[in-house]
Parts: C-alpha cells; structure tokens; sequence
C-alpha cells in the first residue's frame, strides 16, 4: 500500500553554514562580556558586582550558543538524527542511540522566513521536549515532506 503524504522519514545532516552564523553571532557576544567582565572584576572601584553578572552572562552565552552549535553539527548527544512521522506521533532518534516520541500535546512552531521550525510534546513518561531544526540539516525535497506533514500540528 502507498505511504500517505503525512508519513515522512528522513536523517538530519550537518548545518555547517548555520554554524558560521552562529559563531559570527556568539563568539563577538561571548568575548565581549567575559573581557568586559574581567576588567570590572580585577579593576578598582565598586564595579565589582557589575563584573560578576557580565562575567555570568558571558559563560551563560557560553553554554547556550555552544549547544546550539553542537546541535546543528549534529554532535551533542541528544541531538535529534533522524525524524519519522506518521499519524499517531514523531519519533526522533538522538545521536546517542536513543528515540524519543512525541505523543502528546504535540505543537510545531515555523518561523516566517521558512529556514527553521520547531516542535514541542509530551513524551511517553509525560515530560515537555522542545527541539528546534534548521533547513540545512534536510535535503530539501525531505525538508518540504516533513513540513507539509507538521502543518497539521499548528
């Protein structure tokens, strides 16, 4: 029998030009609140306080935007690899071996510009998984497949 148009497989790839964005974007971001930070740290006065919340801000941005990296290379260990939809849920393999599937309460969010989307449910054990996924991790024919297949999600 046919596969229906809302039954879509697919494996995620590398989003090396994302990464470059998001380097571009942190990296500038990141330095500049931990060298500013240190500064206020290690100077006199009574900038000391403001030196420790830039200095946490800075390592903040730190971990966000390198997870973020690490998603789009697909390296970090729950990174989703691979997404299979049908009518009853979406299963998403994580880098690490592991599936996750989306059961319940299951909402898919696309931006404007159509270059990434994201997905929130409920898992079996009833905990909220968010994921986000950019255009470039898919081929592109896969990519407008798994969109058409998440629009009745909105």
């Amino acid at each position: 029998m046919a596969r229906d148009w809302q039954e879509v497989q697919c494996t995620l790839h590398p989003d090396s030009k994302g990464v470059i964005w998001d380097l571009a974007l942190y990296v500038p971001t990141v330095g500049f609140l931990l060298l500013w930070g240190l500064k206020l740290w290690y100077g006199n006065g009574d900038q000391v306080m403001v030196g420790y919340g830039l200095m946490f801000l800075g390592f903040f941005f730190l971990m966000v935007g390198g997870g973020r990296v690490m998603r789009r290379l697909l390296i970090h260990p729950k990174a989703p690899v691979a997404l299979d939809i049908n009518r009853d849920r979406i299963r998403l393999k994580m880098k690490n071996d592991t599936a996750t599937a989306l059961v319940r309460d299951i909402r898919y969010f696309s931006d404007h510009a159509g270059k990434s989307f994201g997905l929130t449910g409920m898992d079996n054990q009833g905990a909220k998984q968010q994921f986000v996924f950019h255009r470039k991790q898919f081929l592109e024919e896969d990519f407008q497949a798994v969109t058409k297949a998440l629009e009745k999600y909105k």
